[in-house]
């Protein structure tokens, strides 16, 4: 069965739930691109390529489903529009698996790196502290010790919201002054966490993208103070973006991998957003693994990332 007997009926309702303005406002409109048609043609093409870009999948990504599915067209030689909605589908499908990523069960983390340290990156209001607030009750909840380590110190409001995290999760946040030196809390998290045997470890960071130089910095800096206590850490760097911001998410992509290695990738309130396209053009620019979605306010409502299932929301599981 694999990852699939992890696959809830009511986790595939919130995925369901979560992509519905994505599917209704946007990939429904692939049917009148075809509609009356009896074989793809370039005005076919021409629309399907609209839709594509309009759902913020990306110029370059959608040129290459686009090649993908005139591929498809020539040696299938199919004539509807539900045919073509699936060689869509399963086009986008192979896009997403060619990012040489495997989809995870859960919320698991290697057993041989102990405690497993991420270190969250992201520009202030993408959802990020609530993102690392999700993973820490994720993360206790499939029975593993959680540490959170407050870096975001130039904003008390972001300390103050990693703190209420931690007391609604159950789990410890490891905090100094306002104005502190980021390193020195990642420094502080990682020495509890190894004193007291955690599991998992999270560093929120503070979100400025004005200097890069300054961010790039600092981050380094960070992954530097780490290594005296965890010689492997950070073992993971997750970029959380805001998939309601379509064509900025891929800019402040751009940025942050740049500014520092990022090895994943967190996109949230898909929700509230016909926007949902942005994940297939991130995932497939950037060559870097979505992990995990947002899709909705409540703790449970982060979920892993699965292709399959992903693109079977977003078309209907014809």
């Amino acid at each position: 069965m694999g990852f699939l007997s992890f696959f809830s009926k009511e986790k595939k309702e919130t995925l369901d739930k979560g992509l519905s303005k994505t599917k209704e406002n946007v990939f429904s409109k692939i049917a009148r691109a075809v509609a009356g048609k009896s074989k793809v043609d370039d005005e076919v093409l021409d629309n399907l390529e609209e839709v594509l870009i309009t759902s913020d999948v990306g110029v370059e990504t959608t040129l290459n489903i686009i090649k993908r599915i005139e591929a498809r067209a020539a040696s299938d030689k199919y004539v509807n529009a539900q045919e073509l909605n699936k060689i869509l589908k399963e086009e986008i499908a192979a896009l997403l698996m060619e990012n040489n990523s495997e989809d995870l069960e859960d919320f698991t983390t290697p057993t041989d790196k102990k405690p497993y340290v991420i270190m969250v990156v992201g520009v202030n209001g993408v959802g990020k502290t609530t993102t690392i607030g999700k993973m820490a009750y994720q993360f206790k909840k499939a029975g593993k010790s959680v540490y959170l380590g407050a870096a975001d110190t130039f904003r008390a409001a972001a300390v103050e919201q990693l703190v209420i995290w931690g007391d609604r999760v159950g789990v410890p946040v490891i905090k100094q002054k306002m104005g502190a030196d980021p390193a020195s809390v990642a420094y502080d998290t990682l020495n509890s966490a190894v004193a007291n045997n955690a599991d998992v470890v999270i560093i929120d960071t503070a979100g400025r993208l004005h200097n890069k130089v300054n961010l790039m910095n600092e981050l380094t800096k960070i992954k530097n103070v780490m290594k005296k206590v965890v010689p492997d850490a950070p073992h993971e760097v997750l970029l959380v973006l805001d998939g309601s911001t379509g064509q900025n998410a891929f800019e402040q992509a751009k940025q942050f991998t740049l500014a520092t290695e990022v090895s994943s990738l967190a996109i949230t309130k898909l929700d509230g957003t016909a926007k949902g396209g942005v994940v297939i053009g991130i995932s497939d620019q950037f060559k870097i693994p979505v992990k995990y979605i947002g899709l909705g306010e409540g703790m449970e409502d982060l979920q892993v990332f699965r292709k399959k299932e992903f693109v079977d929301s977003l078309f209907g599981d014809n």
